[in-house]
């Protein structure tokens, strides 16, 4: 069986157990590299400055918008604005946008599922 680049690397949303060393750690995996994690799964996300993301980088993220409530944003190791276009759109579509650098990110990310929250992450990936 072989694994499309547009299928997740695992099926629903996880804990994130570990970031760093340019990737992250979930559901006894690795991933080398930024990931979008959204409810039909955690995908690999081809971003790796905050200045990419883009209506494009987040079409997952509107394809799936009836499910979510809150978009976290792991912006790298600074926090950066997030463009008044993006939030404009992302607030058309029902989802409230938070931005923080990746560590923080994470950690609000893991809380939130924890809580049963209607809850996306993209996560940039830091070393």
């Amino acid at each position: 069986m072989s694994v499309s680049k547009d299928d997740p690397h695992y099926p629903g949303r996880a804990p994130i157990d570990g970031y760093g060393q340019g990737g992250f750690r979930f559901a006894g995996m690795s991933h080398r590299g930024s990931l979008l994690i959204v409810p039909s799964g955690i995908y690999a996300w081809n971003v790796f400055t905050p200045q990419e993301i883009n209506e494009a980088a987040l079409a997952r993220i509107f394809a799936e918008a009836d499910e979510i409530d809150l978009l976290i944003i792991g912006s790298g190791r600074d926090p950066v604005a997030f463009p008044a276009a993006l939030r404009e759109r992302c607030r058309k579509a029902n989802i409230s946008v938070d931005v923080q650098p990746t560590g923080g990110a994470a950690s609000t990310y893991n809380v939130l599922l924890n809580e049963g929250r209607r809850v996306a992450a993209a996560l940039i990936a830091v070393s």
